[in-house]
C-alpha cells in the first residue's frame, strides 16, 4: 500500500474542482473518481503517494482540523504560484501569498490556502 492523506469534504463536488485546479498546476490529477469522492496523484497514476478528497466514513460532516494541513510538493516557483492562483479562482480563501518563507530555510518557497470546506493546504517548492 502506498503512503496517503484523506481530506474531508462535504458536499464533494465543489472540493473535487478545486482540488482537480490546484493539483493540476503541480502535475498531478484524478486516478480514482466515485460517488462519495476521488483519489489524486502525481500524473494520475495512482501510485506514490496520493490525496483523497471524500465524504467523512463516519457519515458526519466534514470539519478541518484545528492545526492540520497537507502540504503538497511543487517542482518549481512557477508551480506554486500556479498551484495558490488556481486555488484562489476556484474560492479557495487566502491564508498566505506565495513567497519565500526564510524561517523554514533559504530555498523554502510556499503558498497556503484553504479549500472550500475550509481545510488548509499548502504547496512547497524547497530549491
Amino acid at each position: 500500500m502506498h503512503p496517503y492523506v484523506t481530506i474531508g469534504a462535504s458536499p464533494v463536488e465543489p472540493s473535487s474542482a478545486f482540488y482537480d485546479a490546484v493539483l493540476a498546476a503541480i502535475g498531478w490529477s484524478s486516478h480514482a473518481s466515485f460517488a462519495g469522492g476521488r483519489g489524486y496523484s502525481r500524473g494520475g497514476t495512482g501510485e506514490g503517494f496520493s490525496a483523497w478528497v471524500l465524504k467523512p466514513f463516519d457519515g458526519a460532516p466534514a470539519s478541518a482540523g484545528n492545526g492540520a494541513m497537507v502540504g503538497f510538493p511543487a517542482a518549481s516557483q512557477a508551480e506554486v504560484d500556479a498551484f495558490y492562483a488556481a486555488g484562489m479562482a476556484q474560492v479557495g480563501t487566502d491564508e498566505g501569498a506565495p513567497g519565500l518563507r526564510p524561517q523554514y530555510g533559504p530555498d523554502w518557497y510556499a503558498a497556503y490556502l484553504r479549500d472550500p470546506c475550509g481545510n488548509k493546504i499548502a504547496v512547497v517548492f524547497n530549491g
